[in-house]
């Protein structure tokens, strides 16, 4: 595929949510041949989480409601296919019942082989992705482009970490090239779904909930895409959430710095682990909405705007819980840390947000899953304080390093608010707290109204009576 550098189209699930959806999708990949299109598309809206259902429900015993469970969202994609191809359909309908046989022997299984469970869900959520791929792949056919449904299977390589996979990167890059190449030399255009790959023996695995980012990153990656676009139901990445401001607005540029800082604390339009692959390979990532195609929406790269208001976006993140380990063993000791976090490896759990006193450290997590465990374990270390129904909030921008006054400006915004776990991120380019769930609202509206919506000269009043526990420490 000598000089020739394609462009990597990822849609969404609300992207391809129904019959109007893949039609505009098909439009917006027609319209786009010239920039050489490999598609990478989850499942429909709401697909994934039927098949989880499911697989819950055989877990606990009711096979039969769990198969019939899925046979709406089946119904959806046969639906799409009748109104949007007038070829194929029966084709479909084969594909559609060998789906239907294939989830209800795993199904079975599972129910048999409780212990394979995270092996067989991989397995059974797979075909969200698979399902949706061969649709788009029909509707492309339909409008006279030559596509071709890529089983991303034989594409992502990865580990047997089965529910959360992680790319094996240069097995991922050689059949990725094997795969998707000589189709673009053919002028075909690829259709892969993401989220999905395999184990060098091939068994299913998925790469976690928001992978197909991620798949679209790698793919691009290996490629040496000229562009990722991650189209989406919204235009760009926002200065908030819009379901908390309505007069959130687009943000033109970003740096893969920041992008990386919203979509790890809470911006939901991209996921964390895209921007690493394509970091590495200096590709821009553009994110779009595919209801306005017109629209510029956001692009990421090495180069930023910085904002006159020092801050680019609000990020927030709810359903966190923190915990604060205090032992007189900290004081003027070495080797505490390590064994703290060291709990927290062994128990495969994620810390946020971290700060620290002479005795103590206080850490916030958003997967509680293993909880009671890593309490067991961190007793034994010194007294731990738990509270839950907690949120973090990061103001993001690249004018952190070098604007003043913005810290207070913020506390002073968010004066009658109790802030804790103050933390400054090492690369200076976010400043990250935890608040209440219950003030969640109210807070990021108030930061945006002062960042993105007063006059630039009015200051915070009463910058010094904001309130916060804890230490301000640098995060690594």
């Amino acid at each position: 595929m000598a000089n020739k550098q394609p462009t990597i189209l990822k849609f969404g699930g609300t992207s391809v949510g129904d019959t109007k959806a893949f039609d505009r999708v098909a439009s917006i990949i027609l319209d786009r041949m010239e920039a050489l299109p490999v598609v990478v598309v989850s499942a429909m809206s709401g697909v994934t989480d039927a098949l989880l259902g499911s697989v819950r429900m055989a877990a606990d015993g009711f096979i039969d409601e769990a198969i019939r469970s899925l046979e709406p969202d089946f119904e959806r994609h046969l639906t799409v296919v009748k109104n949007l191809c007038n070829r194929e359909t029966a084709e479909v309908g084969r594909t559609l019942d060998d789906a239907r046989r294939s989830i209800s022997s795993q199904l079975h299984l599972l129910s048999q082989q409780p212990r394979a469970l995270r092996r067989l869900q991989d397995e059974i959520v797979s075909h969200g992705e698979r399902l949706s791929a061969m649709v788009l792949t029909k509707v492309l056919r339909e409008r006279g482009l030559a596509a071709a449904h890529v089983d991303a299977r034989r594409c992502i390589i990865t580990d047997e970490e089965h529910g959360c996979a992680g790319p094996l990167w240069p097995e991922t890059e050689l059949h990725t090239k094997a795969e998707v190449e000589p189709l673009l030399d053919d002028s075909i255009v690829p259709v892969l779904g993401g989220f999905i790959g395999a184990t060098t023996s091939g068994l299913t695995t998925t790469l976690g909930r928001g992978g197909s980012d991620f798949t679209a990153a790698l793919v691009g990656a290996a490629l040496s895409a000229r562009e990722i676009q991650i189209w989406t139901d919204v235009t760009g990445v926002l200065t908030a959430d819009p379901r908390l401001v309505k007069s959130a607005r687009t943000i033109t540029r970003l740096s893969y710095a920041e992008a990386a800082e919203l979509a790890y604390f809470g911006a939901k339009v991209l996921h964390p682990k895209t921007v690493h692959p394509a970091v590495d390979r200096g590709i821009p990532i553009r994110i779009c909405n595919s209801r306005a195609p017109l629209e510029t929406g956001t692009i990421i790269g090495h180069e930023s705007e910085i904002s006159p208001r020092g801050i680019k976006a609000i990020a927030h993140k709810t359903g966190i819980t923190t915990l604060q380990i205090s032992s007189g063993r900290m004081l003027g000791a070495y080797g505490f840390l390590r064994s703290l976090f060291e709990v927290f490896e062994r128990h495969r759990t994620v810390v946020d947000v971290v700060t620290t006193s002479e005795v103590s450290v206080s850490l916030s997590l958003d997967n509680p899953s293993a909880l009671s465990a890593i309490l067991n374990d961190l007793e034994q270390l010194g007294t731990v304080e738990i509270e839950n129904h907690r949120a973090i909030i990061c103001v993001v921008g690249e004018g952190l390093r070098s604007t003043s006054g913005i810290a207070g400006r913020v506390f002073g915004t968010l004066r009658d608010i109790n802030i804790s776990l103050i933390s400054q991120g090492a690369s200076r380019i976010n400043l990250t707290f935890v608040i209440d769930e219950a003030h969640v609202e109210e807070a990021v509206s108030r930061l945006h109204k002062a960042f993105f919506e007063a006059d630039l000269e009015e200051t915070g009043a009463g910058t010094e009576t904001a309130t916060y526990e804890g230490t301000v420490r640098t995060s690594s």
